[in-house]
């Protein structure tokens, strides 16, 4: 190991878990979100940052890349890394590196798991029973059957194959939308959200953030996807428009909806809270101690091949 003085010096640009933080920590010198709890400190070592650590909510704009002369890599524990100013970064040559791969299993789980949930009305049916409703009111009404369903997936790549293929098991019929058709997968392909949702029974939102799907399911897609219908996002709460869809469960457009992720994170709007049609869950897609723990060793792993001169084992898109 080297030695401290001589060690990479990295920037922690979010509170870091300790099973990343520490592997970080014997390899570099890390500072732990300086640049929010002393600024002027921060300036004397700005020079000195050779790279960047993060999670995938983590916020790397412009302005701090731009503070950092010696940067040479951002590495993000997350699969989504739309935080990050990538354009900015790739204008000098700085890779950015994420954690694809690991996670698929998990957020694939996840998004089955909201489905039934939501349809089979499983939270409601736990609280049910734990207020004593059950003995004193006799059955529930009557759930929405999964099983040989209608699926629409938003989003065809890693995770969104990864659905489908738990909801063949299922029985469901799988359609999707994306940039472009995959022509090797034998699932129906609609050109928009809309298109997909007017002939789907849930639609599964799994597409990367960012500006250029922000809203994308938006009033329109919600009104075609019907009063029989129901959404899920495991993607980003940028995709979908929250406000629009609090309307729409309130006013019966939707069944109702499975979500992990939102616009203002870790703040649902308070209208979804007393809804009995929809499902929460605190952004947790990918939170297992065995996907975690995979993902932090890929992101350091990403660190330790920059700084030992091999290539990057997962760059972001953009950057290949």
């Amino acid at each position: 190991m080297s030695s401290p003085s001589s060690r990479p010096h990295v920037l922690a640009v979010a509170k870091l878990p300790p099973f990343l933080m520490g592997p970080l920590q014997e390899s570099f010198e890390v500072h732990d979100r300086l640049h929010e709890s002393d600024p002027v400190a921060f300036a004397k070592i700005a020079p000195l940052i050779r790279g960047v650590a993060g999670g995938g909510e983590s916020k790397v704009p412009r302005a701090l890349i731009e503070q950092l002369p010696a940067l040479e890599i951002i590495s993000i524990m997350g699969v989504g890394y739309d935080g990050v100013d990538v354009s900015a970064a790739l204008e000098r040559r700085i890779p950015v590196t994420h954690t694809p791969g690991v996670l698929n299993d998990e957020v694939a789980d996840l998004a089955l798991g909201l489905m039934l949930s939501v349809a089979r009305r499983i939270p409601l049916a736990d609280r049910y029973v734990r207020a004593g409703q059950w003995a004193k009111e006799g059955a529930m009404p009557l759930a929405r059957k999964v099983s040989g369903a209608r699926l629409g997936i938003v989003g065809l790549g890693r995770i969104g194959q990864a659905i489908a293929l738990r909801a063949e098991a299922f029985g469901m019929s799988i359609a999707y939308t994306g940039r472009s058709a995959k022509p090797d997968l034998a699932y129906s392909f609609y050109p928009t959200a809309q298109a997909l949702a007017a002939a789907v029974d849930f639609l599964v939102v799994i597409t990367p953030g960012g500006a250029g799907t922000r809203h994308l399911i938006n009033a329109d897609v919600l009104k075609a996807l019907g009063p029989e219908g129901y959404l899920i996002n495991v993607a980003r709460g940028s995709v979908v428009d929250e406000a629009a869809l609090v309307e729409a469960l309130a006013k019966g457009v939707i069944a109702g909806a499975g979500l992990d992720v939102f616009e203002q994170e870790p703040h649902p709007m308070e209208a979804l809270w007393s809804m009995d049609n929809v499902v929460l869950t605190p952004h947790m897609a990918s939170a297992t101690v065995q996907t975690r723990h995979a993902m932090a060793n890929l992101a350091v792993s990403n660190l330790r091949a920059h700084f030992d001169g091999q290539p990057l084992f997962t760059p972001v898109p953009e950057w290949q």
